[in-house]
């Protein structure tokens, strides 16, 4: 039997119940908290092992709590947990010094191999002191990233770890997936910070332009050259250079980057004069870079400087649960921008987002969410105020699935119409509101009593 103790902290019952019945199981002494004040108390009185505990609760969030119980003992390992996810708020637990993060609904299989990473980090340390990482935050808030999927959280928790060191990084992903905002957290989260962040699309610019762009020239260097110009290796010293799309560089700038990143020094076009930078590099690139190698088209000697650190964003297809989250996120931005009251989503319009591929990720889905404010005209977003390739979408799979919901309907009386209206309605809720039970009552305009009594009836697991 364990001689750990756990404290578990969460404003939802059947949560702490659960997870004091598993905890428990695996041999620990557990104790259950509802909130941050009374996780105090308890932790003012007893000697807890580890803190597993919830992000959004009443009275104090954990975050604030998390930063008390840090002060009476940073010794401690604290796992936060949350439904709503973000960069922001992984690197501010991190910073804090949290031991992880993982968001809620999660496999608890996962959890319980987490709190034993917790222990076995605990038992090597050797009662070392816990250092804090000091992330400082500085980027446009709307621009921040948000997410509910739990295939995001590794990569936030990547993010806060790389933003630390100076070493190169190449973000991987499709195009509209949010690369230039991975880069900017990690420039505005970095020692750098204070750091001028310079982008450049490599695949926008001729060869030559990209060139002279890069390293700059001197007055007379070329056709045209009036005056010196200075380029972006200089330009970025003590900051951070984003290479957007470096893919598309030309083998002979390929070898030219390669120098500058191996011996941080270059000479402008015309100029014999050597320039020495301290720049941090970030390539993004949507290419498979192991094809193009294998095609001779990109250096692997280049390839493997810039692969330092890597990281991998999903398409917005691979995360489904976070299409309704940014389609709220963009509508309540746009609404703002153009003076209008915040909408509201039609149940088929929803619908409609979320079976959508979404082949531009979320950048299309931004473009959707700015022409639907635009063209709604009351509280709500129909269909028919998206873009036409989406609206369409759902005609076509509405085609096929009328003559099934006819021939279904065929066969029910109205009190089983109702009941499966019903059904759809709260799933849909419940869905927008991310499985929090309280806002989904209140949405409703029912108690809360009388949803887990609908969701115990039509056997819908909201966790």
């Amino acid at each position: 039997m364990s001689s750990h103790k756990v404290l578990i902290v969460d404003d939802e019952i059947n949560l702490r119940k659960l997870l004091s019945v598993v905890f428990t199981e695996e041999g620990y002494e557990v104790i259950c908290a509802a909130d941050g004040e009374e996780a105090i108390n308890l932790f003012g009185k007893e000697a807890f092992d580890l803190v597993l505990m919830d992000i959004r609760m009443p009275k104090m969030d954990g975050l604030t709590t998390l930063k008390i119980l840090k002060e009476a003992n940073s010794e401690v390992p604290i796992i936060l947990m949350t439904a709503y996810g973000g960069v922001d708020t992984a690197v501010e637990a991190l910073k804090l010094g949290a031991f992880d993060y993982t968001v809620k609904p999660f496999d608890l299989d996962d959890l319980k191999l987490l709190v034993k990473k917790a222990f076995i980090k605990q038992q090597k340390r050797e009662n070392i002191p816990l250092t804090e990482v000091e992330l400082p935050n500085g980027y446009d808030k709307h621009e921040k990233m948000l997410t509910n999927s739990t295939n995001m959280m590794e990569l936030f928790r990547n993010i806060a770890r790389v933003s630390q060191t100076n070493s190169s990084v190449l973000v991987m992903g499709e195009s509209g997936t949010g690369k230039e905002l991975v880069a900017k957290a990690i420039h505005y989260h970095s020692k750098r910070e204070s750091g001028p962040f310079i982008k450049v699309n490599c695949g926008a610019l001729t060869e030559s332009l990209l060139e002279s762009t890069l390293f700059g020239h001197a007055k007379g260097a070329f056709t045209g050259a009036q005056s010196n110009q200075v380029g972006l290796f200089e330009r970025a010293n003590h900051g951070t250079l984003l290479l957007d799309e470096v893919g598309e560089m030309s083998p002979g700038l390929q070898v030219k980057l390669l120098r500058v990143l191996q011996e941080r020094e270059f000479e402008p076009i015309g100029s014999s004069k050597t320039i020495k930078t301290d720049f941090r590099l970030i390539a993004a690139t949507n290419r498979n870079m192991q094809e193009m190698m294998d095609q001779g088209l990109f250096r692997q000697d280049l390839f493997y400087r810039l692969n330092v650190m890597s990281l991998f964003l999903p398409s917005l297809r691979e995360r489904p649960d976070d299409i309704m989250l940014l389609a709220h996120h963009f509508v309540q931005r746009f609404c703002a921008e153009n003076g209008k009251d915040v909408l509201d989503f039609f149940i088929d319009t929803i619908e409609v987002l979320n079976n959508y591929s979404w082949p531009g990720n979320i950048r299309e889905l931004s473009n959707a969410m700015e022409r639907a404010v635009i063209m709604a005209a009351g509280a709500l977003i129909y269909p028919e105020d998206l873009p036409e390739q989406i609206a369409q979408s759902k005609k076509q799979d509405s085609q096929v699935a009328s003559v099934f919901a006819n021939r279904k309907l065929a066969n029910k009386n109205l009190k089983d119409s109702m009941k499966n209206f019903e059904r759809e309605l709260i799933e849909n809720t419940l869905r927008e509101n991310h499985g929090h039970r309280e806002m989904t009552a209140k949405a409703l305009g029912v108690c809360k009593r009388t949803l887990m009594y609908k969701l115990q009836e039509y056997g819908i697991d909201s966790d």
